[in-house]
């Protein structure tokens, strides 16, 4: 029982996986956007090598009213697009906050900020599955 979960950027999308249990979520990859067709033909791939995957969960970037703006609406047709790629259900989670504690987690490790452009995309992933996979297992 796998969860996959992105973080969608404007360059990068961040992905992390759980583990079999659904319980723990980890570091997968960062995928550096290329064109459409590509990005979802990789997050596709990336699912396929999972056959007991059971959703992957799309961080939502709602505002912090909790209202839906520009980019939420542009992830939601970039989910729009994706699921025909996919075998799996594809869902919604709020990412509020998700970067900026990724980012505060990063500088509180001494991690300089060149790595932390790398690599803030997948830590934001698993903050996103992590909350999502406590959500549902409580």
């Amino acid at each position: 029982m796998r969860f996959i979960a992105l973080d969608v950027g404007t360059r990068r999308i961040g992905i992390a996986v759980s583990d079999p249990s659904g319980l723990i979520a980890q570091v997968h990859s960062v995928w550096l956007r290329k064109s459409p067709h590509n990005d979802y033909a990789h997050i596709a791939g990336v699912c396929s090598g999972y056959e007991d995957l059971q959703s992957v969960v799309v961080g939502l970037p709602l505002n912090m009213n909790g209202t839906v703006g520009e980019k939420a609406l542009e992830i939601m047709a970039f989910i729009e697009k994706l699921k025909p790629f996919l075998d799996c259900p594809v869902v919604t989670w709020d990412e509020r906050m998700t970067t900026v504690s990724a980012e505060q987690l990063l500088i509180s490790a001494n991690v300089t900020r060149k790595k932390r452009r790398q690599i803030v995309d997948k830590v934001a992933a698993v903050y996103i599955l992590q909350s999502y996979l406590d959500r549902i297992n409580n």
